[in-house]
């Protein structure tokens, strides 16, 4: 099979399911490709690829010549496996100018400026294995320990506890304001009624708090909340709420990122692992060998990170003779 046919056919396996890629290809080329053809091509460059995105000098090129501040996200996807449903964490590192400085009050309706590039890696993993490649993406950048990086992620443990010992010491940490939401609306109704007026204004209350103060001065003023609850119900309520918060209390600062210029959202994250992954291993209800979803995951994080003609050019990128 010849290097463009090779790429065109991952190209197909990549944007549709392997069914779909074959009646594409006849329809589109005149090309008659089964779909388990399309699906050994995928699993062998994705092989391939996920090493390259980890090894090969390319990626971390472009993130050196892009524009804006060093930003770091992470999170994770369920898939379909044969050994049950497993999470695939992806990762992404990204430089994005700053915007304007904005209040607390303009954080929803400030615009982000675009990134100006992305590298995006996969796997299904423990989350040691996760970290050490994030290490990994950072010595490939040449970005040291006292470098700044604004590290964004949804509160999960596993996230932070990597985060402080395989990426920046100057990291600024920041838990994405939405998941932060959906606590506190848990909490208010638990409080209040779920979906009532008073549970919704009460979320709102203590979010604009959140924006307007340090997160550490908001926990103190729930724990007098706490402190002053006689129904069980509320004190449960607002312990659950409280320990999310003082977990994650170094990383509420989110007034000073707003006058930075900074994100205080994971929406990009979010987006990823729906559309860079969920798209595609959970079309037509797929059920994947851990390995090849790897392999397929690999192959849309090339394409998400704007490398795929980086990789396919012969000049940049030794092709393996599969």
């Amino acid at each position: 099979m010849s290097p463009k046919a090779r790429r065109l056919l991952v190209l197909a396996g990549v944007a549709w399911s392997f069914g779909g890629a074959s009646r594409h290809l006849e329809e589109f080329c005149h090309l008659k490709v089964s779909d388990d053809t399309i699906r050994r091509v995928c699993d062998e460059q994705g092989t391939h690829v996920g090493q390259w995105l980890l090894q090969d000098p390319a990626p971390a090129k472009a993130i050196k010549r892009a524009q804006g501040n060093h930003e770091f996200y992470t999170d994770g996807v369920t898939v379909n496996t044969v050994d049950g449903w497993r999470e695939m964490r992806a990762s992404v590192w990204v430089k994005r100018p700053a915007c304007r400085a904005a209040k607390p009050e303009q954080w929803q309706t400030r615009v982000l400026e675009m990134p100006t590039a992305r590298w995006a890696i996969c796997a299904i993993a423990p989350c040691r294995k996760v970290g050490a490649s994030w290490r990994r993406m950072g010595r490939q950048l040449g970005h040291g320990w006292h470098d700044p990086l604004s590290v964004i992620a949804d509160g999960a443990k596993w996230i932070w506890d990597q985060a402080a010992v395989r990426l920046s010491h100057q990291a600024s940490w920041c838990v994405d304001i939405y998941h932060v939401c959906q606590h506190l609306h848990a909490c208010a109704g638990k409080l209040l009624g779920t979906a009532t007026p008073r549970a919704n204004a009460w979320a709102i209350h203590w979010r604009d708090r959140l924006l307007k103060e340090s997160g550490p001065r908001v926990i103190r003023a729930l724990e007098g909340l706490y402190a002053a609850a006689v129904d069980p119900t509320q004190q449960r309520a607002l312990k659950g709420l409280l320990a999310y918060l003082k977990d994650n209390q170094d990383s509420l600062w989110y007034r000073q990122r707003l006058a930075e210029g900074l994100t205080i959202g994971s929406g990009l994250i979010e987006g990823a692992c729906k559309n860079m992954i969920g798209k595609r291993l959970k079309a037509n209800n797929a059920r994947w060998r851990v390995r090849r979803a790897e392999h397929m995951g690999a192959l849309r994080c090339l394409d998400y990170s704007g490398l795929w003609q980086t990789y396919w050019d012969p000049k940049t990128t030794c092709l393996p003779t599969l």
